[in-house]
């Protein structure tokens, strides 16, 4: 991208509305939809040090006549990183709304905390189609107008749920992680400046062209692979630990290795921790409807299973409990039993490119895993035009569990290799049952 120089400019600084305007005309192909209001619209607020462009930090300066403005060469960059990001309108991840969520108040100091304010705009607007540019409030998050792809799902007409595509999800989650780690940065920098200074000093930077001005500095340490430093610890132990969240935000997310972790993901059945994950990992991990006994078999089991079965096998069998008994807990053994045993009972009908599998797969249990012998596994097919609710097959648990052995062993043989025998010295005598999330943001599952 070529890096010329914009009408508007001071010293390598643009004006906000000459911002604005630039990273409109940069974005304006990508696949992620902005907005033309960047700099200049809340939340964004240049007089905090910085405005937050995709999963990018940028400083802001203020230059002479005490008129702030941003580098030319942080907005192409920011521009350039989003104009490559691919986005699957079908690939969601539900961001709300989810019960106990806490409240938070409208602040313009306040920190991004993208899925709050989203959850905030839409109750008190009555929703997304009246959440329009208009009306002055929460126009965009981080430069990207979530307006323009949130799907909404009711159910029964009283039970609403939000979508985004994953794409835009990873995008926020990188800039609400970005964005904690330049105010932890800044306090540090203001608390030894002040132990050092006095107080009516203050740190400056010159600014291109000789002028003085006060900025931010992004942090300057990566976050860095995990490497097992968790393994085989108890999560309820962990969890209670004074700076966890911290300590689990230092690390990149232990499946996707590309987005900072946010969340311990860790084993409801077996209680010990897996591993540090994105948001993103952390909800495409998470079966849908999983606390009914009742499980919707959707698209992105394609990847769990399928595309990138070696990360996510792994990343499961990182759970003693799991891997010593080489199966999965009971949600997960159910949608694969679902998606991969019982594929070949799923009926086809004629599409334009093909047959295309019939209806929603869905599968449900009774029982628990802790009562093998009793625990079946029911496999049916939704919507399907030759019948609905239409029975696939009922599999025992122990029939399900011996199944995907067999298949772990024939298509990941690195981790079957690395799973059994049946080694229960030191795991719980009483496998904890699947229970429902606790977390007030409904996101730290599994």
């Amino acid at each position: 991208m070529s890096e010329r120089v914009t009408p508007g400019h001071s010293g390598g600084l643009i004006t906000l509305g000459t911002a604005d305007a630039l990273w409109a005309g940069l974005t304006n192909g990508s696949t992620v939809p902005t907005v033309s209001v960047t700099f200049t619209c809340f939340p964004a607020d240049a007089g905090a040090g910085y405005v937050l462009l995709g999963g990018r930090v940028v400083a802001t300066l203020k230059a002479g006549g005490g008129q702030w403005g941003v580098p030319e060469i942080e907005v192409r960059r920011a521009a350039a990183e989003l104009n490559v990001v691919e986005m699957d309108h079908e690939d969601l991840v539900r961001i709300g709304p989810f019960s106990g969520a806490p409240k938070q108040k409208q602040n313009d100091k306040t920190p991004l905390r993208w899925r709050r304010r989203i959850a905030r705009e839409l109750q008190e607007l009555g929703g997304p189609e009246r959440a329009a540019p208009s009306e002055g409030r929460l126009h965009h998050l981080a430069g990207i107008d979530w307006r323009r792809v949130l799907v909404e799902e009711t159910r029964d007409r009283t039970v609403r749920a939000w979508w985004l595509p994953r794409a835009v999800v990873r995008l926020l989650d990188a800039a609400e992680h970005a964005e904690t780690r330049w105010l932890q940065a800044a306090r540090t920098r203001q608390n030894s400046t002040a132990a050092a200074e006095p107080p009516s000093q203050r740190r400056q930077i010159r600014a291109a062209g000789g002028r003085q001005t006060t900025s931010l500095h992004s942090p300057s340490t990566a976050p860095r692979p995990y490497n097992g430093e968790l393994k085989e610890l108890l999560y309820s132990v962990l969890s209670r630990k004074p700076g966890i969240s911290r300590k689990v935000a230092e690390w990149m997310c232990a499946v996707c290795r590309t987005t900072p972790a946010t969340v311990l993901d860790h084993c409801h059945e077996h209680g010990y921790v897996r591993a540090p994950v994105c948001q993103s990992c952390n909800t495409q991990e998470r079966p849908d409807h999983l606390y009914s006994n009742d499980i919707r078999v959707a698209s992105h089991y394609t990847r769990l299973f399928d595309t990138h079965n070696v990360d996510w096998l792994r990343h499961w069998h990182r759970c003693p409990g799991c891997r010593t008994r080489t199966t999965l807990p009971l949600p997960h053994l159910a949608a694969w039993t679902a998606y991969i045993a019982c594929r070949s009972l799923r009926p086809t009908h004629r599409a334009p490119r093909g047959r295309k599998p019939c209806g929603v797969l869905r599968v449900s249990w009774t029982g628990s895993q802790n009562a093998p012998r009793s625990c079946l596994l029911t496999v049916v097919v939704d919507f399907c035009p030759s019948g609905e609710h239409r029975v696939l097959a009922q599999v025992p648990y122990r029939e399900a569990a011996e199944r995907f052995g067999t298949w772990l062993a024939e298509t990941v043989p690195a981790v079957a290799a690395a799973a059994g025998p049946d080694r229960l010295d030191g795991l719980p005598t009483r496998p904890r049952p699947v229970i429902a999330d606790t977390n007030s943001d409904g996101q730290a599952l599994f």
